[in-house]
């Protein structure tokens, strides 16, 4: 590894597992200090960063509750005095039709997928603009492009990623404030084995240019290069990392 994050601290949310836990580790690995905002208690993520001799930090945190993100930022602030970088990992991806989708369920999403990363945003980016440097990573989904049934409220959420993260981008840019996101097509996790999505993993594969599923350590180095000062004039961009599903 290259320490390119040594001397930096990342937010992660979501990290307990899947996409955030790979995430966490890499950059654990390339030098950076890690803070978990979870509601699961992110024992393995943790010991895998100790391991590297790195300092990590867990709050259990409901990313969609203002109080719960006001108290995580808090303890963070006390802890390393900062965080640099920000990904926004947490989020949820119910299959069902339209007519399925109640007021309740749409909420729900849009509170966990959307809320989530508009709290955690206003969160961190005062101390991102006092030290004129700063990362943001969020995710949204490259079923945004694609044709999928029984997704209207998840592609509803991925659209709103897209759209945050470029006016976002917008009004940062000139506090060397950098905000992106990253695009994954159906990525094999312990979530996705354990629900219908599971049932899609061939035909998603066989659509891809690279014809095997995406798991999380496909995503580690785009995150990494977006978080990294070698994405310094890189803003407002979604970069899909998916095997080559959107490609047209």
């Amino acid at each position: 590894m290259s320490d390119r994050l040594k001397g930096k601290t990342a937010v992660i949310t979501g990290a307990a597992a899947g996409i955030g836990r790979a995430i966490a580790e890499r950059f654990a690995a390339e030098g950076a200090d890690i803070a978990i905002a979870d509601l699961v208690a992110p024992t393995e993520t943790e010991a895998a960063i100790t391991a590297l001799g790195r300092t990590s930090f867990y709050l259990k945190t409901d990313v969609s509750q203002p109080g719960d993100v006001a108290n995580f930022a808090a303890a963070v602030t006390g802890k390393f005095g900062h965080a640099d970088i920000l990904i926004n990992c947490a989020g949820i991806y119910p299959l069902k039709s339209f007519e399925e989708i109640t007021y309740e369920d749409w909420k729900r999403i849009f509170s966990i997928n959307v809320d989530s990363q508009f709290l955690m945003s206003k969160a961190f980016v005062p101390g991102m603009k006092a030290k004129n440097w700063g990362r943001i990573v969020n995710l949204t989904s490259a079923v945004f492009w694609l044709n999928i049934p029984n997704f209207v409220h998840y592609v509803s959420t991925k659209a709103a990623n897209i759209g945050f993260t470029r006016a976002l981008a917008s009004e940062l840019g000139a506090f060397g404030i950098t905000v992106n996101t990253i695009a994954p097509s159906l990525v094999r996790t312990a979530t996705s084995e354990a629900s219908a999505l599971s049932q899609m993993y061939d035909a998603v594969a066989e659509s891809q240019a690279i014809k095997r599923l995406q798991v999380p350590a496909d995503l580690t180095g785009a995150a990494l290069f977006l978080a990294s000062d070698d994405a310094a004039f890189v803003t407002g961009q979604t970069l899909p990392v998916d095997g080559g599903a959107i490609r047209n």
